[in-house]
């Protein structure tokens, strides 16, 4: 599991992009994927505290091969 935000981020970071905060911390947690749309827009909105890496665990390496091996 990702604990990288705390739950209050993810609660502010949810009102701000307009999701569910449940949605966010399921995602976080391997329980489901956000799409690829999503998790850029969670991103950039979070200035880089949640990676498109943390919400798309089983498919970002697939979606953006050019992050493998990155940091980000």
């Amino acid at each position: 599991m990702n604990t990288q935000i705390t739950p209050e981020e993810r609660r502010r970071l949810a009102e701000k992009v307009g999701m569910n905060e449940q949605y966010i911390y399921q995602c976080l947690t391997g329980r489901r994927e956000m799409s690829a749309a999503e998790a850029v827009r969670i991103e950039q909105a979070s200035e880089g505290a949640v990676t498109r890496k943390m919400v798309c665990t089983s498919s970002w390496a697939d979606i953006w091969p050019e992050l493998i091996g990155a940091n980000a």
